[in-house]
């Protein structure tokens, strides 16, 4: 007789703790990076807005080899693709195709959650896949733009007041 694991009000709160600490974990991560502000809103652009094109597979591949040619952060450009993920992919898919489909009314063309990755879109027809493209230049460009200007003020910021805690730190020694 197996013996069946159920999540009980500690271990969803153990989870709930454990994926805070993880996000501030990589929060940090990034704003310690040694790139200037700029250099990592840049980045979190880009990866955001590689994140909101339906190429799932490729977005790593994708974002790393624009970082390189845009001389951005790495690490940051491939974090902000991570909101595009296999457990979101189905609902994000179908709000990227939603958009799309406001702009591209293309004819006979249905939402199938078992064929979202690019290569089955493309099979589906090149209409699915450009529907869902649109919705991904839609959603992803004013998304970039926004985290563009919200990750340069985060970034300033922070650094100001760390420049600050070590200036204090500093003057009372």
């Amino acid at each position: 007789m197996s013996r069946r694991r159920y999540l009980d009000a500690g271990r969803v709160k153990r989870l709930w703790i454990d994926l805070k600490r993880l996000s501030r974990y990589w929060y940090l991560r990034v704003l310690r990076q040694k790139s200037s502000a700029r250099n990592l809103a840049m980045a979190m652009a880009l990866g955001v807005f590689i994140g909101a094109l339906p190429i799932l597979p490729f977005q790593s591949v994708t974002v790393i080899a624009l970082a390189f040619v845009m001389r951005v952060n790495k690490l940051t450009a491939w974090l902000a693709t991570c909101y595009s993920n296999i457990f979101t992919m189905v609902p994000f898919y179908y709000f990227l195709f939603m958009v799309g489909k406001t702009v591209l009314p293309v004819e006979g063309i249905v939402f199938d959650p078992g064929k979202l990755e690019m290569e089955q879109l493309i099979e589906t027809g090149w209409g699915m896949f450009s529907v869902m493209l649109a919705g991904g230049l839609l959603v992803g460009i004013p998304a970039a733009l926004l985290v563009y200007f919200v990750t340069l003020y985060a970034v300033r910021k922070y650094r100001k007041q760390k420049a600050l805690r070590m200036l204090r730190k500093r003057t009372r020694q």
